[in-house]
């Protein structure tokens, strides 16, 4: 009897137990099944970082992204179970044009993210992603338009005052030698205006090699005297300053051109002027071109050798193009992300001259086109975001 007493009682207190740990295990995957429900936000460029609440990310500090309803939704009772989908490759999280077959970690220590094979679609199709405009606002995207323009290219380079003696005797003897050419053509001597003639043309040349054009020499035969502010700056309201150019740059280069000069001897003073001609040659020793120009100095107050910077414009005319922010540079192409309906798609392009916070557009995108010209960075992360979780 007492046998079965306590067989009882061993049976009741293995009961008890059991009813314990099913109630503890019930509440623990309750308590876990709330705080995942209760996650609402997580962190564009970590995932993993979840809460229930907006704020910043304690890693990056950067604001927290409301999840999609879709992402929470649970799957009906008795429908099928979702089908695994097979990860095509891995992708570098900076440089998405960066991928490899194999899980890996990045120079940074990043884990590079899946990219997902999608249903009814191949690999090599390209697709965007979709961003809610409270998700645009969050990471502040701001889209910018594809449209013709007047593009003006600024070439940037060195610059001095010129003190150029050797200019101003050659201009000096051209003036001599067209006197003396005048001259001669009332004289009835042949090989004496022959010789006149001769003296003449290789003055003329010599203005050339000094980087003078025809129109230059011609209005300084008109003006029949050297121009003073090449060996004395100061003396006349313009001044001379040489600026020197790279050679890849010369062919944009022409008479004409507007250029301002700067110096640090004269803070926030601009010197405005126009290219007069250009050098020849490429000098052996710097590798760059010489390029000549006129610029008023109405306050005589330039000097010989002062040096300074010179920016040249250049007129590209109307051309197709695109904000320079819009543009991803990974060194071996540039992208740009096209807006169409609140998705956003990557293209590749090609680009042309860089002038005043636009690129060139020489193929990729057409008129009219929205790109993103802020949180282009953001926008890519999201897309990984979403490949990662489908």
């Amino acid at each position: 009897m007492k046998k079965n007493i306590w067989i009882i009682i061993l049976l009741s207190i293995i009961a008890v137990a059991a009813g314990i740990f099913y109630i503890y295990h019930c509440t623990s995957q309750s308590s876990q099944s709330s705080q995942v429900k209760k996650a609402k936000y997580h962190c564009p460029m970590h995932p993993d970082y979840v809460s229930d609440k907006p704020g910043e990310c304690p890693i990056c500090g950067m604001n927290l992204v409301k999840n999609e309803d879709k992402a929470t939704e649970t799957p009906a009772t008795g429908s099928q179970p979702k089908k695994e989908k097979k990860i095509l490759y891995y992708r570098n999280p900076m440089d998405p044009s960066v991928t490899s077959p194999s899980f890996m970690k990045d120079s940074m220590g990043m884990d590079y993210i899946p990219v997902y094979e999608k249903e009814n679609s191949t690999a090599s199709e390209v697709s965007g992603v979709q961003v809610n405009p409270n998700q645009q606002q969050l990471i502040g995207v701001k889209i910018g338009i594809v449209q013709k323009r007047d593009l003006i290219l600024e070439i940037r380079a060195s610059g001095r005052v010129a003190f150029d003696p050797d200019l101003y005797v050659a201009q000096t003897g051209y003036i001599e030698a067209l006197k003396s050419s005048t001259a001669a053509e009332n004289i009835s001597e042949s090989s004496l205006k022959e010789q006149s003639k001769s003296l003449l043309e290789a003055s003329r040349r010599k203005l050339y090699l000094q980087g003078m054009t025809d129109s230059e020499v011609d209005e300084l035969g008109k003006a029949g005297q050297a121009d003073d502010s090449l060996y004395y700056p100061g003396k006349s309201p313009t001044a001379w300053i040489y600026a020197a150019i790279y050679a890849d740059e010369a062919s944009a280069v022409r008479p004409g051109q507007k250029v301002s000069f700067e110096s640090p001897s004269f803070p926030g003073k601009v010197f405005h002027g126009e290219v007069s001609g250009i050098a020849p040659v490429l000098d052996s020793q710097s590798r760059t071109i010489r390029v000549r120009v006129k610029v008023d100095d109405k306050e005589k107050i330039l000097r010989g050798e002062i040096f300074g910077s010179a920016t040249i414009d250049v007129d590209l005319g109307e051309k197709l193009a695109v904000p320079e922010d819009a543009v991803l540079d990974s060194g071996t192409r540039q992208i740009v992300h096209v807006v169409h309906d609140d998705v956003f798609e990557v293209k590749e392009v090609r680009l042309g001259a860089k002038a005043r916070g636009y690129y060139e557009v020489l193929s990729g995108l057409q008129e009219g086109d929205k790109v993103v010209v802020s949180g282009n960075f953001l926008i890519d992360a999201e897309s990984r975001l979403e490949g990662a979780g489908k």
